[in-house]
């Protein structure tokens, strides 16, 4: 049953998480407070996302940026995301989202106080899960109100002193 899941569109599978999700987090934080609710919730979608990065890395081949550039079409397949490449070299990513219909479908269903702990911030721990060596920096996001996501990401050297 588990491979019917992998062949269910992400945007989808992520609109049926929120509908399940959003509210459950909504009476958690009425039940135990709205910053407990959140940190639980923060730490079960972390480790969610640690565990996608890693299964990314399988399914891509490896762990380099030129497999996180091509893992990040899955993202957005179907459009879901439409973004443009910046920059891409063996050190440096940098990616525009100039569309999210991520953030689109959690407006619409009244969650986009919940959009950026369902969605945008697992983007970091999927790349700890990817590669530990990778770093992600990003200043803004859609589902914050911006007009892109700029996604700049960057291969860390480990560095001998000598």
């Amino acid at each position: 049953m588990g491979d019917e899941i992998g062949q269910v569109d992400l945007l989808v599978r992520r609109e049926i998480e929120a509908l399940v999700a959003a509210p459950l987090i909504r009476a958690f934080m009425d039940a135990m407070g709205r910053e407990e609710a959140l940190g639980v919730a923060r730490g079960v979608f972390r480790r969610l996302a640690v565990e996608s990065g890693r299964m990314l890395k399988a399914v891509a081949g490896g762990d380099d940026l030129e497999k996180l550039r091509d893992g990040f079409a899955l993202f957005a397949a179907g459009g879901s995301l439409e973004f443009e490449v910046k920059e891409a070299g063996p050190e440096r990513l940098s990616l525009d989202v100039t569309r999210c219909r991520y953030a689109e479908m959690y407006r619409e269903h009244g969650f986009e106080d919940l959009g950026t702990l369902l969605s945008c911030d697992r983007d970091y721990a999927l790349v700890e899960g990817f590669n530990p060596k990778i770093r992600l920096e990003r200043t803004r996001t859609i589902m914050e109100g911006a007009d892109h996501c700029d996604f700049r990401f960057s291969l860390r050297q480990d560095r001998k002193e000598g």
